[in-house]
């Protein structure tokens, strides 16, 4: 077998369609809690802190000095990234959660016996037939 046809055969099978369109549903869910933090939930708490602004919350390193640039630590930053991941963390956990209750349901409903075949119905029959004689 070629090495372009296991490949192919690799990149078909569906846990990796699967994982590819959940790593892109991913990235795409990231960015808009990430949108969601930056843009909505962090300037009214901002405000409601006196009026600050997040991302520019930094201690400073090392001041700038001629064409050197400062070195900050960017704790602003950090925060909100802290709160994507709290968000981000508490959907997936949310939807484990949900997945893990459906598969309880399935597994509490126990599958029904299988009906004894013709066969064994006739044997039980006649053990039955003996006995009451």
């Amino acid at each position: 077998m070629s090495m372009m046809s296991e490949f192919k055969g690799f990149a078909m099978r569906g846990n990796v369609v699967d994982m590819a369109v959940g790593i892109v549903i991913g990235a795409a869910f990231g960015k808009i809690v990430s949108s969601f933090v930056n843009d909505v939930l962090m300037p009214p708490i901002g405000m409601l802190m006196g009026g600050v602004d997040f991302s520019d919350l930094a201690f400073v390193l090392k001041a700038a000095g001629g064409e050197a640039a400062a070195v900050t630590l960017n704790y602003g930053m950090f925060i909100q990234t802290v709160l994507d991941f709290i968000i981000i963390a508490f959907a997936i956990f949310m939807v484990v959660k949900a997945m893990n209750n459906l598969k309880k349901k399935e597994e509490a409903a126990p599958a029904a016996p299988p009906k004894p075949s013709a066969e064994v119905e006739l044997l039980t029959e006649i053990r039955d037939a003996l006995k009451n004689r």
